[in-house]
């Protein structure tokens, strides 16, 4: 199969399919919170999810201008405080446990096969990671069903439950990956370059390579991703002050990267790392995984800039 169609037309029309069921299972969370008459935000939580579903099911055969509208509504319904928990069917400790001692390390088979199926259709298809990351997504789904002999009815449940118990912060990681495509659109990477410019000594390696850490470090905390960080600071840091100084680019920007993920350890605005266990769990302190977290992010800083100072050049 011609190569180019792979990538110009076969993935984005898988993507789309992927999308699509996303939006079915929001859709579908919108529906039963709908049902729920004794729900103390009813309807602003059942059209914040369908206003979601709408948008990753159909967002591009909307026209922009509505889909703004729609995230902007979005917005009003949590800063109004719209969206809540509804009820859920939860097993119970006695059900848990008979599941825990039925299974036993069955459960984990799903979870491996998704990250063993999303490599290697990364790494030995054309159709790259964001294929294999939903193809594996879509065959885990299907091994788990096989493995615990349950339902799709069941499955679907289960989405419903971990969509309303994450809540609204399931979708920053697509806000904040957009904002930063913006940062860089809008020229944020060359206001940052002319700070720094003026307090990192020109030609000195040591002082650039630790700019170029704390910078992904940052600025990943500010925006929680370290993707939407990466363009910002290596067009702003990494290319004036580390890589035109002669750092392996390869080297040094997959140190960025990483460093960026040190960053993702500190930061609440890291929803799906942090913000998202604490949910799941129940946990008393949401700041809990994050205080956990930190010695070893602070230790792995200071071993990246020792990585990238003796490494990449």
């Amino acid at each position: 199969m011609n190569e180019t169609f792979i990538t110009e037309t076969l993935v984005p029309a898988i993507l789309e399919f992927f999308y699509l069921l996303i939006g079915l299972q929001l859709l579908y969370t919108s529906y039963r919170i709908f049902r729920q008459k004794d729900h103390p935000t009813r309807l602003g939580t059942a059209l914040f999810w369908l206003l979601l579903g709408l948008i990753f099911g159909g967002g591009n055969l909307l026209p922009p201008a509505l889909n703004g509208l729609f995230l902007l509504i979005m917005g009003l319904l949590t800063l109004f405080k719209q969206v809540k928990i509804g009820k859920i069917e939860m097993n119970t400790v006695e059900e848990q446990a008979e599941h825990a001692e039925r299974f036993g390390n069955k459960i984990f088979i799903p979870a491996i096969s998704l990250a063993l199926i999303a490599v290697l259709i990364a790494q030995l298809t054309p159709f790259g990671g964001q294929v294999g990351i939903g193809t594996a997504a879509v065959l885990s789904l299907l091994l788990a069903l096989a493995i615990f002999k349950t339902s799709p009815k069941q499955a679907l449940k289960e989405s419903d439950r971990m969509v309303q118990q994450v809540g609204t912060t399931g979708i920053l990681p697509q806000l904040l990956a957009a904002l930063g495509v913006l940062f860089t659109t809008a020229g944020v990477g060359d206001v940052i370059a002319d700070i720094i410019s003026g307090i990192v000594p020109q030609g000195n390696r040591l002082i650039g390579v630790i700019a170029y850490i704390f910078g992904m470090v940052i600025f990943t905390m500010i925006m929680g991703n370290a993707f939407a960080a990466f363009t910002v600071i290596t067009a702003g840091i990494g290319i004036p002050f580390v890589i035109a100084l002669g750092a392996d680019p390869v080297i040094a920007g997959a140190l960025a990267m990483t460093a960026g993920f040190c960053g993702t350890l500190l930061t609440p605005m890291a929803a799906n790392f942090n913000a998202l266990p604490v949910a799941l769990l129940e946990m008393k302190n949401p700041n809990g995984v994050i205080k956990a977290q930190a010695p070893m992010a602070l230790i792995l800083i200071l071993v990246h800039i020792g990585l990238m100072y003796f490494w990449a050049f």
